[in-house]
């Protein structure tokens, strides 16, 4: 492992200007439940590795009736799962939430550090100079690929491994991003990019950039939400396929909805066409088989990852299923 610089700054100004260099020199640390093994297995070599942690206000829940849920991007996973509003008024979070990694890793690990994780191909981790490290080549196009994305991938074929990141798409969740000079908050759905955008980097962070909060709105009355994850372990594993839907019912109809899946696509995939056909459904089993043809309609898969697909569709009828009054 490189030998690197430490620092620990008291505000966020002092951690902006730390990280303003470049990706390559200097990289932020929250719970490190990431960057430990990037910079074990020298995926990273930065010249400065910046502590978050003593940045205050930013490991806290708040919930308000007026501006909904706000958490701070040092919030641990394990914070989440504990907290009572988001048990109770957010169910898809809670659950998503309860699905990252195991006990250890959820009490290390943070809100802000699981939007912003690495992909988990076995490519991008091992010893190939592959696309997403500089390279000319997606390996998995050709090679094993069954557990790479289905939509969106060309030409890297990596998937966003954050369980979080899907809830918080189907929540219409907002992020705050601040750095010396500025502060912005966008949509959640605007924070991951494509690789056909930019192929070395999964989200668009800019060196100093920091997220501070994730912003959730309140929920309308009669809402209902879920969190599915599909995983060949049945103890830690990251996700095959999973799904988050959030639905607002009135009686026999289903008003609106919102519906993501991840390990679909190398961001969290918000399925708008999908979730456009919700709109004033009426609730019937037909109804919601017939919904298989809308889901994700433009995949591609690869040579050994169709399965997830067909699974993307039964999932979508179990949970639709579940949340509404059949």
């Amino acid at each position: 492992m490189k030998r690197f610089e430490y620092i620990q700054p008291e505000k966020l100004s002092e951690a902006s200007k730390a990280l303003g260099e470049n990706w390559e020199k200097a990289l932020p640390f929250a719970g490190g439940t990431d960057l430990y093994g990037m910079l074990k297995h020298e995926l990273v070599q930065p010249d400065k590795i910046v502590n978050l942690k003593g940045l205050s206000g930013m490991d806290k829940i708040e919930y308000s009736q007026k501006s909904g849920l706000k958490i701070g991007a040092l919030v641990k996973i394990s914070q989440l799962i504990k907290h009572e509003v988001i048990r109770e008024k957010y169910p898809v979070l809670h659950q998503a939430a309860s699905e990252v990694a195991s006990p250890q890793l959820r009490n290390m690990g943070t809100i802000g550090g699981n939007l912003c994780q690495r992909p988990r191909c076995w490519y991008f981790r091992g010893d190939f100079h592959c696309l997403r490290k500089g390279g000319d080549i997606c390996y998995a196009v050709d090679g094993e690929n069954k557990y790479h994305c289905i939509i969106g991938g060309s030409p890297c074929f990596i998937v966003h491994p954050s369980d979080t990141a899907v809830a918080l798409l189907a929540l219409d969740a907002q992020l705050t991003i601040e750095n010396q000079k500025t502060n912005k908050t966008i949509p959640l759905k605007e924070f991951f990019v494509l690789p056909e955008k930019n192929i070395l980097r999964e989200n668009i962070l800019h060196p100093g950039d920091i997220i501070t909060s994730i912003i959730v709105p309140n929920l309308p009355k009669n809402t209902s939400s879920a969190y599915i994850k599909v995983k060949e372990r049945g103890a830690w594993d990251f996700a095959i396929v999973s799904m988050a839907a959030v639905i607002q019912n009135s009686g026999p109809m289903i008003q609106s909805g919102k519906i993501a899946f991840g390990g679909v696509a190398p961001i969290p995939w918000l399925d708008e066409r999908l979730s456009s056909r919700l709109k004033n459904l009426p609730v019937s089993r037909q109804n919601i088989n017939l919904l298989k043809d809308d889901v994700l309609t433009d995949a591609a898969p690869l040579e050994k990852n169709g399965y997830k697909h067909t699974l993307a569709k039964n999932l979508t009828t179990r949970m639709l299923e579940n949340l509404t009054t059949i």
